[in-house]
């Protein structure tokens, strides 16, 4: 859509301002959140409130930024909220998987959008598509202004009258009923487990880490990630899909119409994982569908990658990407997000989501603009480093991610933990709550299905 109000320079400039701002949300986050910790649910107001400035402004290169640095923000700040406001741990997993879902599905309602705007050759085939993202900003920030921090960042505080308030909110019940009791006591428990634990973090722990907590290593993972996801190739696909499509061989109408189907497809990936997240865990789901991207990966390689293409081989090739972002929609777009703020500690929480972030938007403007460049120059030899990516990914998960499903947040601390300090009372306390608490509601199950 950029190509038709601005020059091709300047739409690049437009994209890259984007991506880079993104990016560089990390450091501007953090360091907010340090200054301004007690204002932190306003993150996800600035967010908006920037969102929907570069909305309006898109019109104008250097504004666009704008619009750039408000996604960085909610991109830090969503999974996390999400996470701390569940009260049960089978509860993160679908909360966050239903996130993905709209936002995996805007982007394809967006595409559909640019899409039908093409058949028109005048300002509105621009103005409407670029207006319309504000409805979205305007509307989830309105509904952000009605609801409360988390309970653990109010306890974490000191703020126990608002965490109390927050958990009665949360359960529909009283602050002396038996649910709200048993999550105020893991929580408070797993305040003074951090604490008593803590030595302090620098970023020497990112690639060297000695803490009793490990919290270095949970935030590079939450990095790292978020990082070999855009490696892996889904947003190469996404920006370039009528590129690809015409590299097959297809018409330009043609690949127009499949590039908005195929982001369908991958919107649809999404909503199995919804139903399936708690089932099958985070870490099998990672594990098995990175191996279907590499397969799916090798073979479309391989088909564009052929010097005399057929019939066959292009349809082949579309298959393979097709399967590829489905797959990848379902096992590698919700659990990435989830998993990072899940394992990290509850007082950097904030840093382990805009670690994610970070590597997110850094490797997608990676990814976007160097895979631009090297699509014109090498061509289809470019998604050899995409498939590469997809076999590293099955490595990452199964030596460096843990499985995290069915803990809770406060168990998935001691998980990581040295083992010396796993066998702390504290600890040993904790595992112990939050076995109760399971049983409690196993028991609560069992007596409503007998009655």
């Amino acid at each position: 859509m950029l190509s038709n109000y601005k020059s091709k320079i300047q739409g690049k400039t437009i994209k890259r301002l984007l991506s880079t701002s993104c990016a560089i949300v990390w450091p501007i986050s953090s360091i907010f959140d340090i200054a301004f910790s007690d204002k932190s649910q306003s993150f996800l107001l600035y967010g908006y409130d920037a969102g929907v400035l570069g909305g309006v402004q898109e019109t104008k290169p250097f504004l666009h930024a704008m619009g750039g640095i408000g996604i960085g923000f909610i991109s830090c700040s969503i999974p996390t909220y999400q996470a701390e406001m569940s009260t049960e741990q089978e509860e993160r997993g679908p909360a966050v998987a239903v996130t993905c879902v709209f936002l995996v599905a805007g982007a394809a309602l967006a595409y559909w959008i640019d899409f039908g705007f093409t058949r028109m050759d005048n300002q509105i085939s621009w103005r409407i598509p670029i207006a319309f993202q504000v409805v979205f900003a305007l509307l989830a920030g309105g509904i952000m202004l009605f609801l409360p921090d988390t309970p653990r960042w109010y306890y974490a505080r000191g703020l126990e009258a608002e965490g109390d308030k927050t958990l009665c909110q949360i359960f529909d019940a009283e602050i002396h009923d038996e649910r709200v009791q048993n999550v105020k006591s893991s929580i408070l428990t797993n305040i003074a487990f951090e604490s008593q634990n803590e030595k302090g973090f620098n970023l020497l722990d990112l690639f060297w880490d000695s803490s009793d907590l490990r919290v270095g290593r949970r935030i590079r993972i939450s990095f790292l990630i978020l990082a070999i996801q855009q490696m892996m190739g889904i947003n190469l696909s996404v920006y370039y899909s009528t590129v690809i499509f015409a590299q097959v061989g297809l018409s330009p109408f043609m690949a127009q119409l499949l590039a908005a189907i195929m982001n369908t497809a991958f919107a649809l990936g999404t909503i199995p994982l919804v139903y399936t997240v708690e089932k099958f865990g985070r870490r099998s789901i990672l594990l098995w569908s990175a191996i279907v991207l590499t397969i799916c990966m090798v073979i479309f390689t391989a088909m564009i990658g052929l010097p005399n293409r057929t019939l066959a081989t292009q349809w082949t090739a579309v298959g393979a990407i097709f399967i590829y972002n489905m797959v990848f929609g379902y096992g590698w777009i919700g659990i990435c997000w989830l998993y990072g703020p899940e394992i990290a500690p509850l007082k950097l929480r904030h840093a382990g989501a805009a670690a994610g972030a970070f590597g997110e938007w850094l490797f997608s403007f990676i990814t976007v603009f160097a895979g631009g460049i090297a699509l014109q120059k090498v061509g289809w030899k470019i998604w050899i480093w995409m498939a590469l990516s997809c076999f590293a990914a099955i490595f990452f998960v199964y030596f460096m991610c843990p499985e995290t499903t069915g803990k809770t947040l406060e168990e998935i601390d001691v998980l990581f933990a040295k083992e010396e300090i796993k066998h702390t009372i504290l600890a040993e306390e904790l595992v112990m709550q939050s076995h109760a608490k399971a049983e409690k509601g196993e028991m609560s199950s069992s007596h409503v299905e007998n009655s």
